[in-house]
Formats: C-alpha cells, structure tokens, sequence
C-alpha cells in the first residue's frame, strides 16, 4: 500500500505544474521587483520518456540583463530533506522568526517575515527538492528509490541545473552552488559530474553550510578513533557554553588549546590504547575532562571514548537536562533521569513545527500553490534506502567503504582556479563539527588557502541565531565579490 504522506508516481502524460507569483522586496537596502516560479521539471530517462519531476522555486529578479545576473541553485541534506530550512530560514525572501537563544519555539502561530537578509539583490535563487522529498517524485513506472543514493542523487540534481539553465537562457550566468548538511556532500559530487566528461558546467563557487565531506569522521564505530577526536572540539564548546570549562585567556585561546589537545594527546592514546602507559593515560583523562564538563570516573569507564549522544545526555545529567544535537545550546527533558541516551533531539522539537507550519504556508498562502498534495519536509524512507557507494557488478568485488567526496572538491579546485570555496561552521554542532571538516581540508590533497571557513556561535542550522544568520550573510556576499 502507498504510504499517503510521500509522493507518488504519475504518468508521464500528465504536464509539468507551474505556479508563478509577482513580488516586491527590500534587501540590503534595495527595492526589488521579482518573481517566484514554483513549479516542476520532468527529467527523461535515457530513452526520453519522462521520469523524475524535480520541484523547485526559482526567485529572479527582473532585470534588463537578467542573462548576466548571478545564480544559486539551493538544497538541504538530510539525505531524505527537502529545502525548506535554507528556503525559509536563511535565504529566501521570507523566514520564519525562531528565538535566537535556544529557546523553544512551542505552538503556533508562527511569525513569518520579510527576509531583508536574502541575497535577491545580487543573485536569482533556485531552491531544489530532490526526489521524494517537498513535491518532487518519480513518474510512470519508477519507483522513488532510483534516485537515493550518492551517485544517482547527483546526477539527477545535474540533469536539472543543465535543464533549468536551458529553460531560462541562463547558460551565460555566473553560477553558485549552496548546499546545508549532505547537502554540502552533494554539491561537491554535483559539481564534479557537471566537470566531467566534457559536461562544461563550471561554477564561480561552493558554499558548502555544515558540511560533511568524509564521513569516516563520523563513523563512531569500535577501532575507529578519528570520529571521537573530530567531535571532541565540539564537546569542549558546549562545556564552555554552559559554564563546565573554562577559558581564561578567552574563546580564541581556549579552541587553539582544544584543537592542539585533540591531535597532539587525545588521538595518540586512543590509537595506542591498551599500550599505553598508564601515567601518561591519566594526564590525558584529566585534561580531557577538564576540557570537555565530564568527570574522570565516567571518562575512565568509557576508556576515553565519547560518543555522542552518551555526551549529550551525561554533560548536564546532575540538572535533569540533555543537550541538543543540531544544536547544542538547546537543552531537552527525557522520560528519565538515568538512561544513557537523550529521547531525542532538543535542538530538533525545539523549532521543527516552526519551519514546517511556516513553510505549508508560504507555500499555499503567498505562493498560491493549490495542490492537495503534501509538501514532504524529511522522508526517513530516503535516508533508510540511500545507497552510500556504487553497486558492484555481479563479477566484481567491492570493498566495505564509505562516503569521501573530498578527493572531488580537491581536484575541482585544481582545475578550476577560479574556484571559489566557503564552508560555515557551527561551534556547537554536534551533526557536522567544525574540527571534523578542518581535518577532511587537511588529510585529502586540497589547497586549504582557496578554502573561506567561517565560525558562528550556534549549530547545525546557525541561521536560528539572528547574530549568526547576520554574519553567515555578510560572509556569503563578501565571498561571492
């Protein structure tokens, strides 16, 4: 049975849907006339015949040489999300108004407002849903699940920038890429299949939001020590936030000492474990945990490994709180007191309802979108399915592996100079931390001087801090200069 909450095929014979609005907007000052195509693009399968309609929303400035102005194809992560946390959080011309300290947003309604922040003035903005995500679905006969995984994903979020370019004469535009979360692993990948094979399209820029590049630096697995180092700056600043270390001679200095801790001590005793003198062992358990809020018992018990979502639940386990993992200013109640792991995520119930209520009505009310079809924010049956690395042919042999699309953004940048790179990072991100990119920059052959990284005191979504969302702006305008 068809489960009434996803997209579902249709056939082919059906037209692409296209609702257009007229808009007005100030942004950085400038008074901007525009329009809003919300609407589908049919993608054929090789033989022609349509089969995936990819939705997307295309802001564009009117303008006289509306050719020659900038564009910025958009997409959330997950796998599995559709756009509306940039869409409506950060980058388009509305946003919904979320509290800036980590407070819950709590039941409607919802404060939607004119976004002065967005980027309209400067660039046209096309935010994507891929497949089975927002309205995007497969067509005839194929089934959703075609399309996840990290090589079919690509290439179905290429085909439609070559098509939407085509469809809008806008072949001669410079040409941005902004991805949030797997978001940022798709641009990479997306980017490299439009490099490929004589593809010819190049882009000016990646802005690459909380990204994730190699996932080994987030696969918390026995045996494998990098994850834990990667996360541990991450730890330390969510300690510091809540008064359980201290910083002395300030942030700055604090985060030196932390980093410098993390690959000088922390990685060389966990790799060398049991052999490890014990001496030694105890003067890195003690500056662990002066570091990180946690005590050394509990430290000494774990054998210095620190999982997430242990850390979230045992940081602030003497109040009764747990610590977000999108964010980890947000703090949560659980069923009780003693488990080992938080209910959920605070950082995510915390401000979840907003975005989705505020987007069902933008997307209705302002964009006049008349479907009764639902509007899919996170589809888990995406991020269950994804397909994480190429098939093996039936006479082949393939390795267990995982996800590292850094190799791609390295030779991007070698072949492309005038490539240009931002990542942003949220201090307390426990999803995508900020050491564990700096460590993907540094350990796979790329030119860290053509990389722009920029820090924000929120997390994962550091658009949910007005201070942060203000300077994630700023960087983003002065980087695209």
């Amino acid at each position: 049975m068809t489960d009434p909450a996803l997209p579902v095929p249709t056939p082919t014979s059906e037209p692409p849907a296209r609702f257009e609005t007229s808009h007005t907007g100030r942004f950085h000052g400038v008074e901007v006339a525009y329009r809003c195509i919300a609407g589908e693009t049919h993608l054929p399968d090789a033989k022609g015949a349509p089969w995936a309609s990819i939705f997307s929303f295309s802001y564009l400035a009117d303008s006289a040489a509306a050719h020659l102005r900038p564009v910025t194809f958009i997409f959330n992560g997950g796998p599995g999300s559709a756009s509306l946390w940039l869409h409506l959080g950060a980058l388009g011309p509305r946003r919904v108004e979320v509290p800036a300290d980590a407070a819950p947003t709590g039941s409607g309604p919802y404060s939607v407002v004119d976004n002065e922040l967005c980027n309209l003035d400067r660039s046209d903005l096309v935010f994507i849903d891929p497949p089975g995500t927002g309205y995007s679905r497969m067509l005839g006969a194929a089934k959703p699940n075609e399309c996840w995984g990290l090589d079919t994903d690509a290439a179905v979020v290429a085909d439609f920038i070559k098509a939407w370019l085509t469809a809008h004469r806008r072949w001669a535009s410079p040409r941005y890429l902004c991805g949030e979360s797997y978001g940022t692993t798709r641009a990479v990948a997306v980017a490299g299949k439009l490099s490929s094979q004589l593809s010819g399209v190049a882009f000016n820029g990646l802005a690459l939001i909380s990204a994730i590049l190699d996932f080994h630096t987030a696969r918390f697995e026995r045996g494998n020590p990098l994850a834990d180092v990667c996360f541990m700056p991450t730890y330390a600043m969510t300690a510091l936030h809540f008064g359980l270390a201290a910083a002395p001679d300030g942030q700055e200095a604090f985060l030196d000492e932390v980093r410098q801790f993390a690959a000088n001590e922390y990685l060389p005793a966990l790799f060398a474990g049991s052999r490890m003198p014990p001496a030694k062992t105890q003067r890195v358990l003690k500056k662990l945990a002066r570091l990180t809020g946690l005590t050394e018992p509990w430290l000494e018990r774990t054998r210095l490994r620190i999982e997430p979502s242990r850390f979230r639940k045992e940081l602030l386990r003497d109040t009764g709180l747990s610590v977000g993992r999108l964010d980890s200013r947000y703090t949560g109640r659980d069923y009780d007191d003693a488990g080992e792991f938080p209910d959920d995520d605070a950082a995510s119930y915390g401000m979840d309802s907003a975005f989705v209520s505020a987007t069902s009505d933008h997307l209705t009310r302002v964009l006049g979108i008349d479907w009764n079809r639902p509007y899919v924010a996170f589809n888990r049956d995406a991020l269950m399915q994804w397909e994480w690395t190429a098939k093996a042919g039936a006479d082949s042999f393939r390795w267990p592996g995982y996800v590292n699309v850094a190799p791609t953004l390295g030779r991007l940048l070698r072949e492309n100079p005038h490539l240009k790179v931002l990542i942003a990072n949220g201090l307390f991100d426990l999803a995508t931390p900020f050491y564990a990119v700096e460590s993907t920059i540094a350990a796979n052959g790329i030119d860290a001087d053509r990389i722009r990284m920029t820090y924000y005191e929120a997390g994962h979504m550091m658009y949910l801090h007005d201070p942060s969302l203000a300077a994630l702006v700023g960087d983003l305008r002065s980087w695209m200069e």
